[in-house]
């Protein structure tokens, strides 16, 4: 009476997304033992870039840490002309392709593909992408099913972008910030998320971090600082020095932004969500210092969380080369000599070579999300 084991169980349980993902191509392996990969792509549209998210191939992943701009992937760019996915039965027909996705894909043995664009409300979010071993596997038969499964996966998607925004617009409405209250300009918020992203991309191999940690490290460094909430105008707005007791209640946000997350997730039923300690960590612990030196806890070295030393140095290095109501805009070279004493001291050093390794892509962010009149 009780025989029958539900595939999908994992799906509505309390599991990370990628759990989730290798559940479900589990299940297809069940009816299409040729599907030998599932793959997410996440599209920025504010900067245009196409990034790896996730994937179901176990350590058998051509595409790791990899982006590139949407423009310079013909063949993608291309499905979204046609507003239609894509099937290719034999990979071959793209064995002279150039673009690195293309050469990546050829070279994993691929033998054939199903391509299909996610949308939400209509808006282009992303790629899924089936891989199979075997050619001419992609019948009609095939791509129906895969289709139900397909809009499951972006439905999953949709679910763990749809909590961040969520939980973002929670956290802002709660303290009704604004440009009027918050020191800290939206071009700040965007360019130091994108350097969090930039250094741990290069710490990838290092500290065996997948996409899916570093996508959450660049969705959730925005909200570091979400203490601050919690602060008196007197102190968070003051011009000048701090003093000594100013200072003190100053540096409470950061206990006091772990605490108002525990609450909004509470509150809003996300508890379970996916590297929500990620978030916890960042708000807390990102003015912890190597030596110990830092606050609210006084840890050091590699007690401090990863994401947190890593936006401690992308926080740090926007600040110095951004206008203050203290100081004037430091430049590139400045500031770099500046991170290079504080490494190993107070800021984490292989944070600190990652971000000056990239200054290439750290100036093409400073050209994007450059400050104006409004901040």
């Amino acid at each position: 009476m009780f025989e029958h084991q539900d595939t999908l169980h994992e799906l509505t349980q309390k599991s990370s997304f990628s759990n989730k993902l290798k559940a479900t191509h589990r299940a297809i392996n069940e009816t299409f033992p040729f599907i030998i990969r599932i793959a997410i792509a996440i599209y920025d549209p504010e900067t245009k870039v196409l990034k790896t998210f996730l994937h179901s191939s176990g350590e058998d992943n051509p595409l790791s840490h990899y982006q590139s701009l949407l423009e310079n992937a013909p063949s993608l760019k291309n499905i979204l002309e046609q507003g239609r996915p894509r099937v290719v039965n034999d990979l071959n027909e793209f064995k002279h392709g150039e673009h690195e996705h293309t050469r990546k894909i050829k070279q994993q043995g691929y033998a054939a593909s199903y391509t299909m664009p996610m949308y939400n409300e209509g808006i282009f979010i992303g790629f899924l992408f089936f891989n199979s071993d075997r050619k001419d596997v992609f019948s009609e038969n095939v791509l129906r099913q895969l289709d139900i499964y397909g809009h499951m996966i972006s439905l999953l998607v949709i679910n763990e972008f749809t909590s961040i925004q969520t939980l973002t617009a929670a956290i802002k409405t709660t303290g009704k910030l604004s440009h009027l209250r918050d020191p800290e300009t939206g071009s700040h918020l965007d360019r130091m998320s994108r350097y969090s992203r930039i250094i741990a991309n290069a710490l990838a191999d290092k500290y065996d971090l997948d996409d899916s940690y570093i996508e959450h490290i660049f969705m959730f460094a925005p909200l570091h600082d979400i203490g601050k909430i919690g602060i008196p105008d007197n102190i968070l707005l003051k011009a000048g020095v701090l003093d000594v007791k100013e200072w003190s209640i100053m540096k409470t946000h950061a206990h006091l932004g772990r605490e108002m997350i525990d609450e909004l997730l509470n509150n809003f039923g996300l508890v379970n969500f996916g590297h929500v300690d990620i978030l916890r960590n960042i708000a807390e612990y990102h003015h912890e210092a190597i030596n110990g030196t830092g606050y609210p806890r006084g840890i050091k070295g590699e007690q401090i969380p990863l994401e947190a030393r890593i936006v401690a140095v992308a926080d740090v290095f926007d600040a110095l080369t951004s206008v203050r109501s203290y100081k004037e805009a430091w430049s590139n070279e400045k500031a770099i000599s500046t991170l290079q004493e504080l490494s190993g001291e107070t800021l984490d050093q292989d944070c600190v070579d990652a971000l000056i390794q990239n200054m290439d892509k750290v100036i093409a962010i400073q050209k994007q999300f450059s400050e104006d009149n409004f901040g």
